[in-house]
């Protein structure tokens, strides 16, 4: 098995490396871990630190206070996304934006995570050095600073990256140099922020070339965050069902995220990006319909199980637009399934067309929080 594995990520690392079209390029740090130069002769500029570490002293982490990978997920544990926020093209362009008293409500409504999905793709130069815009990462790191202030774990991401999706030679620098900014900014931050590589690679990013991908993103991580918990999910989308193309390196502080939306014709019921799923789906729950659920759920925990590697469920969550009787009744199903299993989970998401709360009211859905309560 372990040589198989070998082969697999060595068949995939050369499929990827052959992405550049300079394959003499080498990737974006030189041993030294000052930063190389780029494709047009520049270099990637060494980012700031983010200033939120883990006391008022702003030193690193000691060695002996990282979590491994099993209590992290105890730590992320019940979470909640803070979606169509920091991904939208913008902020505020998909009608909300990230409050500070939205952490302390998310932390007092017992959530133990926050997920945080960030277009950065959208905030950095087009060309090499790919430098991410300053007033964009101040926002994430208030944005971080704040949840860590609610004693909450943070995931941080690349999403929304759908440049990478449909020519992932074109953009293969650029990811590592995004990659590379992120982790020199947060390498002195609290070991509850945790990063996740990409959202849902898919289309042209395929599992193959993904796994490629992620060795090399992990080790540009790696350089500047030897210690921290890395997310990684499996192509198509993190569907449940690529788990089995998916091939890892060696690395002692990762953990798999899967998302989760089925049945689709339900989760995703009136949603107009969605293939006009119709509206006022119903989600019965009768026994068929729980135990194809099971079934699906249980390829995840049989391969956590074989792989040693625990599991959160990134995404899941159903539309407003769905039966409005069944969207609590799916989500509580679905969470007690997820805690059975020890999978962490965020649901998607807080305040947008699948939130948990209500904005306008300054409240919580009181079905929805009720179903995503312990």
């Amino acid at each position: 098995m372990i040589i198989k594995r070998s082969v697999l990520l060595a068949l995939a690392t050369l499929l990827w490396a052959g992405c550049d079209e300079d394959p003499s390029r080498g990737d974006l740090t030189q041993s030294d871990g000052e930063p190389a130069a780029t494709d047009d002769g520049g270099t990637v500029p060494p980012a700031p630190d983010s200033g939120v570490g883990p006391g008022s002293d702003g030193q690193a982490p000691d060695a002996s206070v990282w979590p491994t990978p099993a209590e992290q997920i105890k730590r992320l544990g019940h979470g909640i996304n803070l979606g169509n926020m920091l991904e939208a093209p913008n902020e505020g362009e998909w009608g909300a934006k990230v409050e500070q008293p939205y952490l302390k409500a998310i932390a007092d409504a017992g959530f133990q995570s926050v997920r945080v999905p960030i277009r950065w793709s959208n905030h950095a130069a087009a060309a090499a050095p790919y430098a991410i815009d300053a007033t964009f990462a101040a926002r994430v790191d208030e944005v971080v600073g704040w949840a860590l202030a609610q004693n909450l774990s943070v995931i941080i991401n690349i999403h929304h990256y759908d440049e990478i999706q449909g020519d992932p030679a074109g953009h293969k620098a650029r990811l590592l140099a995004l990659w590379q900014q992120i982790a020199q900014r947060f390498k002195d931050a609290s070991p509850r922020l945790m990063f996740e590589l990409l959202n849902e690679p898919h289309d042209s990013l395929t599992p193959t070339l993904w796994n490629g991908a992620l060795v090399d993103t992990l080790a540009v991580v790696r350089k500047t965050n030897p210690r921290r918990t890395v997310l990684v999910g499996p192509g198509q989308w993190n569907g449940i069902g690529s788990l089995k193309d998916l091939v890892l390196p060696a690395d002692d502080n990762l953990i798999v995220t899967v998302h989760f939306y089925s049945p689709f014709w339900f989760t995703h019921s009136g949603a107009s990006w969605a293939g006009n799923q119709p509206a006022g789906a119903v989600w019965s729950g009768d026994q068929q319909q729980q135990d194809e659920l099971r079934k699906e759920l249980q390829v995840a925990s049989d391969w956590s199980t074989q792989h040693k590697i625990p599991i959160h469920v990134g995404e899941f969550g159903a539309y407003e637009k769905a039966d409005q009787a069944s969207r609590p009744k799916w989500t509580a199903f679905v969470v007690q399934e997820f805690n059975k299993r020890g999978f962490a989970w965020s649901y998607w998401e807080f305040c947008s067309g699948f939130g948990a709360y209500d904005p306008q009211a300054g409240a919580w859905r009181h079905e929805l929080l009720a179903a995503l309560s312990p």
